[in-house]
């Protein structure tokens, strides 16, 4: 272990392995600056031209090879103090990675305006106002390296920050970065005393273009891709503590930190709240996979209509229900990555309903700390459409105009339907597929599965093959039905009514709380009503209500959210919406931390220092 400068120079075991023999090859190396860590991938991305690095090279040699490297392009000539600090300052306020430990090292100007090889910035120490060494050169726009936070080794050869973030919340399965033939790798690298690391590149080494809005599909677009995160076992819903048996629940960051985070997609909605560092996540939505996380989270989520969006290569619950979806913090960046996801399926429309239906909703005399965020969205919303507001009973309506030979209580008519699908359909795609590959490869072995799946699939044993044709009728019955009286389809507006429901309304519920042992899902509620109508389902935070927490004694906040439903296939209508009332201050981003609308330390938070 090496310490020069301020960079503390770790070659770890896992990290770097040096090329000996045939079978060796170099991994990257760790490295410590300013008490973060960075990941220094294998291979370098650039090198600083021969003359322009011999100004700097005896830096790098005394200290001891290896120094950290902040690279700046301009156009202009004149480039002087005042603009190295601007350029400087924007870089600390918008990156995740870069920190002032860089301009410790050396500093590249590289110059890519109008010239030959003989024309540079005249930049030096004294010119920028930086006790760093600093060194520039013309460099082609084909050949220039963005800017951003480097290291450069002896040879002037430029290696790319990777800056190591603990995953104190437990959200991910394992952590990745790419692979130098192309696709992706597991990260090679930790930080000493955490169970995970999550390698991050600068956001300043991507510039957002049209043809690349989120800098993928989605990594066509630009998406960085850091890791596949937890989700519980085979998309069942899970309860935290007893149902999570091979690895532990991701942690929910809100209120005391002990909350539930939901499921199936638990670290797709505990890393973007607890991490300000990670934009956006995925998952899928059966049930509500995608919802709950985000309405216990405050995040924006989305069920997208079903069969709007591909879900080629992703293991089924039940197809005729899965579909993908986003969580995040910002609204504009669910809604440019939703474009992506959906791709041609989508139109983005800003033509709205003036009929608002609510079901669930605290009565506008309410008085309770979660009601006054809701009804303040949606006196906002109303008078933002112009619409008119009334309360709507799913049940009443279905009994008041019942399809012809559908029993006239909604809740007999659907409560077998959801677990039928999907026990039947995942126990024929992978339950049994899964099991006879196991037993081939483990003398006749079966493998362990959690509680909850094998409560759902032994379910789906006991009844006849018959009964998911049955399942799978009623379910179009209820679709047809709900298009023909409830949200029906509009040439202007897409959808003739938006219909609302609370989505979460902080009420505490506790991961270390044992309930009883899992069950099988029957039953119909409102977050239903898109699973079987296959129309779009989305959560938006509104705001945050405060309850006393079991676990910390005081009062402590969580999200409220509202859920937004509309006809199928008017997706796009309600991501112009979205925009829309973000544009009019009406919804607005949420924060990363304790609180998602002032952030704050996350209590659960476990992690060394710096990070």
């Amino acid at each position: 272990m090496v310490y020069f400068s301020r960079l503390l120079l770790s070659l770890v075991s896992l990290s770097i392995s040096l090329v000996y023999a045939q079978g060796l090859q170099k991994t990257g190396q760790t490295v410590q600056l300013d008490g973060n860590y960075y990941y220094i991938p294998a291979s370098s991305v650039a090198e600083i031209p021969g003359f322009a690095f011999l100004r700097i090279r005896k830096n790098v040699e005394r200290a001891g090879g290896l120094l950290p490297l902040t690279v700046i392009s301009t156009t202009f000539k004149g480039f002087g103090g005042r603009d190295f600090s601007a350029t400087t300052s924007k870089f600390l306020q918008e990156d995740d990675v870069f920190t002032r430990g860089f301009l410790a090292g050396n500093i590249y100007v590289q110059y890519t305006g109008f010239g030959s090889r003989g024309n540079s910035v005249d930049a030096s120490s004294e010119r920028l106002g930086t006790g760093a060494a600093v060194t520039s050169a013309f460099v082609s726009n084909d050949r220039a390296v963005p800017q951003g936070p480097y290291f450069v080794d002896n040879d002037g050869k430029i290696y790319q920050a990777w800056r190591l973030f603990s995953d104190f919340a437990g959200s991910f399965t394992e952590t990745i970065i790419p692979a130098s033939g192309g696709g992706f790798t597991v990260l090679p690298a930790n930080i000493p005393g955490q169970p995970l690391a999550v390698a991050v590149p600068s956001r300043l080494y991507y510039a957002k273009t049209p043809a690349k809005p989120l800098a993928g599909r989605l990594v066509d677009a630009g998406a960085i891709i850091v890791g596949k995160q937890k989700t519980s076992q085979f998309a069942n819903s899970e309860s935290p503590t007893a149902d999570w048996v091979d690895y532990l629940a991701p942690f929910n960051p809100r209120g005391d930190g002990y909350q539930i985070p939901s499921s199936s997609s638990s670290g797709a909605g505990a890393g973007p709240a607890t991490y300000p560092w990670l934009d956006i996540s995925i998952g899928s939505d059966t049930g509500g996979s995608v919802r709950g996380p985000s309405q216990v989270q405050g995040l924006y989520g989305n069920r997208p209509s079903h069969d709007l969006v591909t879900l080629d290569g992703v293991m089924p619950l039940a197809p005729e229900l899965d579909t993908p979806g986003f969580l995040t913090r910002d609204p504009i960046l669910w809604s440019t990555a939703s474009q992506v996801l959906y791709g041609s399926n989508i139109t983005i429309t800003r033509r709205y309903p003036a009929q608002i239906l609510t079901t669930g909703f605290p009565l506008a005399s309410a008085t309770s700390p979660s009601a006054q965020p809701q009804l303040a969205f949606l006196r906002n919303l109303t008078t933002f459409l112009n619409a008119t507001t009334s309360t709507f009973s799913t049940a009443t309506a279905w009994t008041n105009s019942t399809p012809p030979g559908a029993d006239p209580s909604l809740a007999t008519f659907l409560n077998f339907t959801y677990p039928i699908i999907i026990a039947k359909q995942q126990t024929r795609l992978v339950r049994d597929p899964f099991y006879a590959a196991y037993a081939a490869a483990n003398g006749g072995r079966r493998p362990f599965v959690n509680p909850a799946p094998l409560v759902r699939w032994g379910y789906g044993d006991t009844v006849p093959d018959s009964a998911l044709a049955e399942a799978n009728a009623n379910k179009t019955v209820f679709a047809d039905w709900w298009d023909a009286n409830i949200l029906r389809a509009d040439p202007v507006t897409c959808s003739d009514k938006l219909l609302l429901y609370p989505g979460s309304s902080a009420s505490g519920s506790y991961r270390n709380q044992y309930g009883g042992p899992p069950t099988v899902p029957f039953g119909f509620s409102t977050g239903r009503i898109s699973v079987f109508a296959g129309g779009p389902d989305v959560v938006v935070p509104v705001g945050e209500a405060g309850y006393t927490s079991d676990v910390t004694g005081v009062q402590e906040v969580l999200p409220v959210t509202v859920d937004i439903l509309a006809a199928r296939g008017c997706d796009g209508m309600i991501f112009g919406l979205v925009e829309d009332l973000v544009k009019a201050g009406i919804l607005r981003a949420t924060v990363a931390g304790r609180s998602s609308v002032s952030g704050g330390e996350v209590l659960l938070r476990r992690e060394v220092d710096g990070q």
